[in-house]
């Protein structure tokens, strides 16, 4: 049997990387993972890593080493135990924010980033925040998101996780000059050209190519999402299409300007208007 290869998907929230996944999914030489704690089990080895009594065991190199191989091997052993495909998709946003570390560990990551314009992503929000308005999460009090505006959510979002977390790491990622080893969609032109850009993701993932069924994508993972709730919605819909957009008047005119001004360097980068 062939070593298996495991790749990774790191999106924006709110950006159609459950989407991604579950298209991937049909691949019949992949598994892919719904929200993924992968990431956290190696966050935690790192812990120990850095633990001076633990180091002071060997020298550094060999602790270093014996830290890269410990995760490397514990990766193979995950993907053997949950599947014997081939290929697998791990889906979590952290692994962009640690491509260093993950590099570290598995050599040139092949990473697949679904970004979508900021004013769509905080619309999203807002849409599942009205619908959902007295649901708390680990992050945020929302008997306090209840009584101020649309914009000082919207304000508050982008300081805090999940969401300003991610856009903070991305452009840190896009400083450090890493961004050439990570292959980016936005989601707008994926929903548009879908075909084209599976065939640049299997390429980039170096797999064969799989004709998808653009009007029969069937639910491949499952999330908790009272753990995201109110914007935890990892459902997807049956058939591929673009929504119009709907932010200026989820938002307003204020807001939608503010978000634009305040992230210049992302509508730049990734070429938004």
């Amino acid at each position: 049997m062939k070593q298996q290869r495991l790749f990774f998907n790191s999106s924006l929230p709110r950006a159609g990387s459950t989407l991604l996944s579950n298209i991937v999914g049909h691949h019949p030489n992949f598994h892919v993972s719904p929200t993924s704690g992968l990431i956290d089990l190696i966050l935690g080895s790192r812990i120990g890593y850095n633990d001076d009594r633990a180091s002071s065991y060997t020298n550094t190199e060999i602790w270093k080493r014996g830290f890269i191989n410990f995760n490397r091997h514990g990766l193979v052993g995950f993907m053997k135990t949950v599947s014997d495909k081939p290929y697998h998709l791990d889906k979590n946003r952290l692994w962009a924010a640690y491509y260093s570390l993950l590099n570290m560990i598995v050599p040139n990551p092949r990473v697949v980033f679904m970004v979508r314009d900021l004013r769509s992503i905080y619309a999203s929000m807002e849409k599942k925040f009205r619908e959902n308005p007295d649901i708390d999460t680990k992050e945020m009090d929302n008997l306090r998101m209840r009584n101020i505006t649309t914009d000082q959510r919207v304000l508050t979002w982008s300081q805090t996780q999940p969401t300003g977390y991610a856009i903070i790491k991305l452009q840190e990622l896009i400083l450090q000059k890493l961004d050439k080893n990570i292959l980016f969609f936005r989601y707008e032109d994926f929903c548009q050209a879908p075909d084209e850009h599976m065939k640049r993701l299997y390429q980039f993932f170096e797999v064969e190519y799989f004709q998808h069924d653009w009007n029969n994508i069937q639910q491949i993972t499952s999330e908790d999402d009272d753990q995201h709730a109110p914007y935890g919605d990892h459902k997807i819909r049956q058939k591929l299409e673009r929504k119009p957009d709907d932010f200026q008047e989820i938002l307003g005119n204020y807001t939608c300007n503010r978000i634009v001004s305040e992230n210049r360097w992302f509508y730049d980068y990734f070429r938004y208007n």
